[in-house]
């Protein structure tokens, strides 16, 4: 029933598991993705389309077919203002940004780059679009990303945000979907391209600082006055992703002691602990992947790192080293509804529904709405961008909350923010989240969670996203009373692509992933380990007969 754990992770990569770059280039260029074929098409998850070279899930035709689509939904729509440009560090994420400007220069967008090629992170497109379209709202703005997030180094990704800043939602990127596909039906002869030596020059191309405007403005969203007076030791690792020369640069502008780890890049990411199933994989929120920077945990006060397209964070502290997201988001929501004075009083709390439930208690004390939507970060873009939500946070320690005075500072994952918010905290405290996630627990209830991660086909993950609240027939979880059998998320009644079961003391749930080929249980526990099991035994067997088609 649980996870299986790899003898490799958390180890360094053998040789054996780097990727051969140079082939998995040539696979981008010369294999023909086959649209009759359902793993070969173009298919948005929960953030933009991912997939690998190898297996003719991400290659050129699907760049120029997804970009194509994006430039014609522009033009369906009257988005007439620049299209800013990111990227990050992944192997295919290079030649993909030739193709995707290739085809925004032939069909006449203005796209901002940034100069010297230099990297973007996904939070630093988002906040060049919400500043471009403040001032310019007759030319609205919005923005590609060129990333697969936290997976493995072979695969590559595209995401498209849309004017408000966020990730497309679902209805934005079905048309995407279904226009891209059309065009690769047809062989992608329609597309319209330029040579990348041609679009590079072209009058439509302009260079955009993402870097200095991004870190100019962080000041606006975290107290550096507070971290700088603290005289805090503080390290980063960037794991080699596309914020590697942004904290450099903000140490810099704000004064801060801190120590970036690592400024290496490599498109193999041979640096990497193996992460737990054996593979490469760029995710701070995993102990087994962050072994490099937890076995740096007793130089410093406080240390952190973000993932490929610095969207993701993942914090360590001295005293309990790898603090997983479940530990850390409850402590960040609490310090930021008591110490933003100038938020709404009606800004709620916004967390996926397989987030823990000591962020319900937390809710609750604080006297906020909670906003439980379904797994993807989309759900809370709008919220964010008008101030209804202060906070919107995954379980995957993907967040993104407020500035300081209320507005809108990202509506995409931030991963940068909230690491240096771990640093604002412990400056103003005088404790580490670590600290302070003991004491929530001691007045709150301590949560024992668990997740399985296993293998699924694709008709498997289907059958599990279409399980419903009509095929639990039990009355009890565990030998408590279940409350409520969710397939709809009580946040905003969209589908939740699985399901969720609650109790008053404990609760699971069970969904495909939306990025990768495996199926995910969640599972939490206010009473005890034991009860916890038992929550994933009788989850287990829910899981299994969907899968079996039962």
């Amino acid at each position: 029933m649980s996870t299986i754990i790899s003898p490799l992770a958390g180890k360094p990569a053998p040789a054996s598991l780097l990727v051969d770059v140079p082939k998995l280039l040539a696979a981008y260029a010369e294999l023909r993705p086959d649209p009759a074929v359902p793993a070969q098409r173009v298919s948005f998850g929960t953030a933009g389309h991912r997939g690998g070279a190898f297996e003719r899930g991400f290659n050129e035709w699907h760049v120029l077919a997804i970009t194509q689509a994006i430039c014609d939904y522009r033009n369906s729509k009257g988005i007439n203002g620049p299209l800013y440009l990111g990227i990050d560090t992944h192997a295919l994420s290079q030649p993909a940004f030739e193709s995707a400007l290739e085809v925004l220069a032939a069909n006449g967008v203005d796209a901002m780059i940034a100069p010297g090629g230099e990297f973007t992170p996904t939070p630093a497109v988002s906040h060049a679009i919400l500043l471009h379209n403040r001032s310019h709202p007759q030319g609205l703005a919005d923005g590609i990303v060129i990333t697969p997030s936290h997976n493995p180094p072979d695969h590559g990704g595209l995401k498209y945000n849309s004017p408000n800043g966020g990730s497309a939602d679902t209805d934005i990127t079905g048309r995407i979907q279904h226009r891209a596909n059309a065009l690769l039906e047809g062989g992608v002869k329609t597309v319209r391209r330029m040579p990348y030596a041609q679009a590079i020059r072209a009058a439509t191309t302009h260079q955009y600082d993402f870097l200095d405007t991004y870190v100019n403005d962080l000041g606006q969203v975290i107290d550096f006055e507070a971290i700088r007076g603290s005289g805090l030791r503080l390290a980063v690792d960037p794991l080699g992703g596309a914020g590697v020369h942004y904290w450099a640069a903000l140490a810099q502008r704000y004064g801060i002691d801190l120590s970036v780890i690592s400024e290496e890049i490599d498109p193999a990411f041979g640096f990497m602990p193996v992460d737990w199933d054996g593979r490469i994989r760029m995710d701070p929120s995993s102990p087994h992947a962050m072994q490099r920077l937890i076995g740096l945990k007793d130089r410093y006060d406080l240390a952190f790192a973000c993932d490929t397209d610095h969207d993701r964070h993942g914090i360590v502290t001295r005293g309990d080293g790898m603090l997983p997201p479940r530990h850390y988001q409850p402590v960040l929501i609490d310090y930021l509804f008591r110490n933003r004075p100038q938020w709404r009083k009606s800004a709620a709390i916004g967390k996926t529904l397989v987030s823990t439930a000591l962020i319900d208690r937390v809710a609750t004390r604080l006297q906020r709405r909670l906003y439980e939507v379904p797994a993807g970060f989309k759900w809370f873009v709008d919220g964010l961008f008008n101030g209804a939500l202060g906070f919107g946070g995954e379980e995957s320690a993907g967040a993104s909350f407020l500035r300081r005075d209320g507005t809108v500072w990202t509506t995409d994952k931030d991963g940068i923010a909230p690491a240096l918010l771990a640093a604002e905290i412990t400056a103003r405290s005088g404790r580490d989240p670590g600290e302070l996630y003991r004491e929530l627990v001691r007045e709150l209830g301590e949560p024992f969670t668990d997740r399985i991660d296993a293998a699924a086909s694709p008709a498997q993950k289907a059958r599990l996203a279409q399980l419903s609240s009509r095929r639990i027939k039990s009355t009890e979880l565990a030998g408590e009373k279940i409350l409520s059998v969710l397939d709809r998320a009580p946040g905003n009644n969209a589908e939740i692509d699985g399901i969720k079961v609650v109790a008053a003391n404990g609760w699971f749930a069970a969904r495909p992933s939306g990025t990768e080929d495996l199926y995910k249980i969640y599972a939490e526990s206010f009473l005890s380990q034991g009860h916890l099991r038992d929550i994933l035994r009788e989850a287990q067997d829910v899981v299994d007969a969907a899968l079996a088609g039962a």
